[in-house]
């Protein structure tokens, strides 16, 4: 099985993830809280939405997505949309305050203060997809 992870990073990224994981939902009838409607969960065979969802035990889909921006007013978006419950709370990140359009200040200063968290986040979200990919293969 094949199985991708999205990286939204800034503003525009946050955005658009935010829209791709709705239009995610939609296409494969997941709710805003990330269940299935029980009638498609037992007969659909349809499972390729797998590719982009991971999911829980108790039967919740989660995306596999890691949101970042240094200014929190656009992750703050996500954490209280329509889709809040969707996403794991970890996986939203937003540092306290932008880089002012500054590249100096994102990479040097502020970017530097969040990134070993975004690793982290991204590390947990790559290393279950790994060591699937040492199971049986089709």
């Amino acid at each position: 099985m094949r199985e991708c992870i999205s990286i939204h990073v800034g503003q525009a990224g946050v955005q658009m993830g935010n829209a791709c994981w709705e239009l995610y939902c939609l296409e494969h009838n997941i709710q805003p809280n990330g269940t299935m409607p029980s009638d498609k969960a037992l007969g659909g065979g349809d499972d390729s939405f797998n590719t982009f969802f991971s999911e829980t035990g108790a039967g919740k889909h989660v995306p596999r997505a890691v949101f970042v921006d240094l200014e929190p007013a656009v992750i703050d978006g996500v954490r209280t949309g329509i889709y809040r419950q969707l996403f794991h709370p970890e996986q939203l990140i937003s540092g306290k305050e932008d880089a002012a359009n500054n590249y100096a200040r994102g990479h040097y200063t502020v970017g530097k203060e969040i990134i070993d968290l975004v690793l982290e986040r991204i590390r947990k979200l790559l290393t279950p997809s790994l060591a699937r990919g040492t199971e049986n293969q089709e």
